[in-house]
């Protein structure tokens, strides 16, 4: 199973239709935090067929009208500040701030460990536990990226529009 990770879009709908006509592939995606306002939310939701997990991030408007956006949407399932999924046989977490995901990590619970808040893009393993910032999809600080993680070979791809 593919399953696409993006994060910080900030409201760039621009970027975001780039990114999801690239994510053909991905059978899930996994949203970090920070797409801002209910309309990014939104085009998430109307771009990508598949299920959609969400985070908050600490740039997120309207909490309300990002839920009933969700509960609208029917593929997007918005978790709060923490998420821990079961997506092709692997342990996920996804939460928004690097300190956390790191010790999630560390935790060895997880096969895998997404998150974003400071748009750097980023993999490392710590233990058997990928540790994964897809960067930002907003493009702010120079490039615009996004990640595939392979369950199947517990792997991760980094791509940038």
């Amino acid at each position: 199973m593919k399953i696409a990770i993006l994060s910080d879009t900030h409201d760039n709908i621009w970027k975001l239709a780039e990114v999801l006509k690239q994510l053909q592939d991905a059978e899930a995606l996994i949203f970090c935090g920070d797409f801002c306002a209910p309309f990014t939310l939104a085009q998430i939701a109307e771009g990508f067929p598949g299920p959609v997990h969400v985070v908050f991030g600490n740039n997120d408007g309207d909490a309300l009208l990002l839920s009933r956006v969700a509960a609208q949407a029917g593929n997007v399932t918005l978790y709060g500040f923490f998420a821990y999924l079961k997506l092709g046989g692997r342990q996920i977490a996804v939460v928004h701030y690097p300190p956390l995901a790191r010790d999630l990590a560390r935790s060895g619970q997880h096969d895998l460990v997404c998150y974003g808040h400071n748009h750097q893009a980023n993999v490392e393993t710590i233990g058997e536990t990928l540790l994964v910032n897809p960067g930002e999809v907003m493009g702010r600080f120079g490039r615009s990226t996004y990640a595939v993680y392979d369950t199947e070979t517990h792997s991760v791809t980094l791509h940038e529009v």
